[in-house]
């Protein structure tokens, strides 16, 4: 399948694993020069080598999704030129501190909560600052949020989380609104239950085979979802045949919950 991508440029936030990776690599077997940002420059570094090894271009770019300032230096040391077209902010839980702080929301602390929402909510903000100026000039550019379907649904012991998702989501809807008429798309993908890097050992082991079976009994499509089932769905935002599907929030779960 082609996506009409060969020449367009991608940063794909939190792209040094799992979903991230995915979509990063997705991107330059389809002809986009990549820039593969992460918090950890040698997670980074890794993708960058993986998809170089399989004839794609691919740069570089970390940063703290976080730090405004890094955010816009690293794009503009990462690029050569500040020029983004495609931004798929994927940076997310709560950055280098995964999911601490989940838990009952009455016995979390403030500073448990900021750390979701600066990643989560202020991280999309700040990349999409950084960018939209050169996709507005071009008269074009496509914004995609990875969120959570806990976002959509809620989730027990996940109240600041599925915040600052709901967030990012909300944002992305009011700024669909502004940017249309400069040929620029914004939507947001809500995932389900994911099986990456992070959450392979609870996967992978058969003592956790009862807890499996409880989470994935909701789903239809019994398994958890893959990275790659998230990066063909970017892929297809991302590309100009989906000109049409802006300000929407997608849910890619498995059939978990629905929308309308």
């Amino acid at each position: 399948m082609t996506f009409e991508l060969e020449g367009k440029r991608a940063l794909v936030t939190g792209a040094g694993q799992g979903v991230g990776a995915a979509i990063a690599r997705r991107f330059a077997a389809a002809g986009v020069d990549v820039l593969v940002n992460d918090l950890v420059a040698d997670r980074a570094e890794a993708v960058v080598e993986q998809i170089r090894s399989a004839g794609g271009v691919a740069h570089p770019a970390a940063f703290d999704v976080t730090d405004r300032d890094a955010v816009r230096a690293g794009i503009e040391s990462a690029s050569g030129s500040g020029r983004i077209d495609i931004l798929v902010n994927n940076a997310g839980n709560a950055g280098a501190e995964g999911f601490g702080g989940i838990g009952p929301f009455v016995e979390s602390r403030p500073e448990q909560w900021q750390r979701f929402i600066d990643v989560n909510l202020y991280g999309v903000m700040h990349c999409a600052h950084a960018v939209l100026p050169k996709m507005i000039d071009a008269g074009w550019g496509r914004i995609i949020n990875i969120v959570s379907d806990s976002a959509r649904t809620g989730d027990a012991n996940m109240a600041a989380y599925a915040a600052a998702k709901a967030g990012a989501a909300g944002f992305g809807r009011g700024l669909a609104s502004e940017v249309a008429r400069h040929g620029i798309t914004v939507n947001s993908l809500a995932l389900g239950t994911m099986r990456t890097e992070m959450t392979e050992g609870f996967w992978a082991d058969e003592a956790n085979l009862e807890r499996q079976r409880a989470i994935l009994s909701g789903y239809l499509v019994r398994r958890p979802g893959e990275p790659d089932d998230v990066a063909w769905m970017v892929a297809m935002l991302a590309s100009p045949l989906a000109g049409w599907v802006t300000g929407q929030t997608i849910p890619v779960n498995g059939g978990a919950s629905f929308a309308l």
